[in-house]
């Protein structure tokens, strides 16, 4: 498991612990907060720096804006799925019309967190949330940002993302 995926699981693991049962009044309490929340009241959470400290991010002013810009937006989510969540905005029928989804492949921080929480409704506050947590943290990498975008826009318009060079060889071998 590669660190930006093991990453995913431990968001997906600590939403599932503090956000996901909306019948408990402690996660329904933390994700009202945090949805209310402006990035100091977000990092003001015993909870946020316990998932800080869980997918090692520290104390550089960066890092402090991607997790709450994570969390503002994990608050929202009501269901993991198995869809990443521009497969779900897109398709056949797409929820997000094309001009709204390159907005939204353009937006950089607090821009992103807002056409991110507008967007859930429209999936029903529903979407993988490994794959949500981890794309949010490399949103703005210098080197695997340009990847993620890439992937939403194969997984918004259901196609299958195009093969690297060893995997075209693999099958090329195999055949």
């Amino acid at each position: 498991m590669s660190k930006t995926q093991g990453r995913g699981a431990t968001i997906a693991q600590w939403w599932r612990d503090n956000l996901a049962a909306r019948d408990s009044g402690r996660a329904r309490a933390l994700a009202a907060r945090l949805r209310r929340a402006d990035m100091t009241e977000a990092l003001a959470q015993a909870e946020v720096h316990a998932l800080a400290r869980r997918i090692g991010l520290g104390r550089h002013p960066a890092d402090a804006a991607r997790l709450a810009r994570l969390v503002q937006v994990l608050a929202h989510l009501r269901e993991d799925a198995g869809q990443s969540l521009a497969a779900r905005l897109g398709g056949p029928d797409p929820k997000l019309s094309n001009l709204r989804f390159q907005r939204l492949l353009r937006a950089e921080g607090d821009d992103l967190t807002t056409a991110l929480r507008r967007a859930l409704p429209m999936v029903d506050r529903r979407c993988n949330v490994a794959r949500l947590g981890q794309d949010m943290l490399n949103w703005d990498h210098p080197e695997w940002g340009d990847r993620v975008r890439a992937e939403w826009c194969f997984d918004y318009f259901g196609a299958p993302p195009p093969q690297t060079a060893a995997e075209t060889h693999s099958t090329e071998v195999s055949s």
